[in-house]
């Protein structure tokens, strides 16, 4: 993607998990007089807060609130998705523009980034649970070869995983009998801005933060989730915390079980995190990235320096 900065149209700061880039990006926001957009697939849903790391104190400096987007939009036990966030980022980013402003896209899923940055083309098909039960056994060689008799692959992303088969194989079924259901969306030229953090630190840094997060009631925050009717299958599939509180509330898992396992899954998805956003480079992608060991003042100029 062109990296030109006479058109910039967007400011996306993006990083592992305890990176620190929601306070850089507050900071930024407050310099530019502007809001932030959230791009974080699960601080969208109300309730989910200490587990998802929402800190919306964070959001307030120098006694001021800097306006956020697309965080409690809906309710905890909902399937909030890729196409949905594509439509809702869209939406706000053109009230934001209206308004003289140009946003911040702040978030670490990646793939949340990509698709509004390059304007994927997504359909809304609903989950078949039939077809995925039927499918369920077969190998990925399997899939794909059912996958390439409903339809063309020029390219092999459908394919590198057997969930990710699955998915194109539903969508083939649905839009063999139903028109589809997109709307185009351009491309925007961002300044994009890695928050790149040493391994160690990172690993650090998550398993304080996790700490903190279960002294400051993460496991209640779940006991309430699940007290106010949400069954814990549903908070499971949020994956992470959700996935490993629940088990423990449950009592499926004993406390220092949930913990190491918990510490584990977070740093191998912060670990993930770092390889998506890498892969961006191949894919088109001009990133710009700053040491989270650097003041936040020194982030900030060579941020600044490049929008202007």
């Amino acid at each position: 993607m062109s990296d030109n900065p006479q058109k910039y149209q967007l400011l996306t700061i993006t990083g592992p998990t305890a990176s620190g880039k929601t306070a850089l990006a507050v900071k930024l926001a407050e310099r530019l007089d502007t809001h932030i957009i959230s791009a974080d697939s699960r601080q969208v849903y109300r309730g989910m807060d200490i587990g998802t790391g929402k800190d919306l104190s964070e959001y307030q400096i120098n006694n001021k609130i800097i306006p956020y987007h697309l965080i409690d939009i809906c309710e905890a036990g909902e399937k909030y998705n890729l196409y949905e966030f594509q439509h809702d980022f869209f939406e706000t980013y053109e009230e934001i523009i209206q308004t003289g402003k140009t946003p911040i896209l702040c978030g670490g899923t990646g793939l949340y980034i990509e698709a509004v940055l390059k304007g994927y083309r997504l359909l809304r098909v609903p989950e078949n649970p039939q077809l995925r039960a039927a499918l369920a056994n077969k190998t990925l060689e399997e899939l794909k070869q059912q996958l390439v008799s409903l339809v063309s692959l020029h390219n092999n992303s459908d394919t590198d995983s057997v969930k990710r088969a699955i998915r194109a194989i539903e969508i083939a079924e649905f839009t063999k009998y139903k028109p589809a259901d997109y709307k185009e969306f351009d491309p925007i030229n961002s300044l994009i801005v890695v928050v790149d953090i040493e391994r160690e630190l990172r690993r650090q840094k998550i398993t304080e933060r996790l700490k903190k997060r279960l002294d400051e009631g993460m496991i209640a925050e779940v006991e309430k989730l699940l007290g106010n009717g949400i069954q814990p299958d549903d908070l499971i599939y949020y994956g992470l915390e959700y996935k490993f509180l629940t088990l423990y509330v449950t009592g499926q898992i004993a406390y220092n079980e949930m913990f190491t396992q918990l510490e584990t899954a977070i740093h191998q998805f912060a670990k993930r995190q770092m390889t998506w956003f890498r892969g961006m480079d191949r894919r088109g992608f001009k990133l710009h990235w700053v040491d989270a060991a650097e003041s936040d003042d020194n982030k900030i100029d060579f941020i600044l320096n490049l929008w202007k």
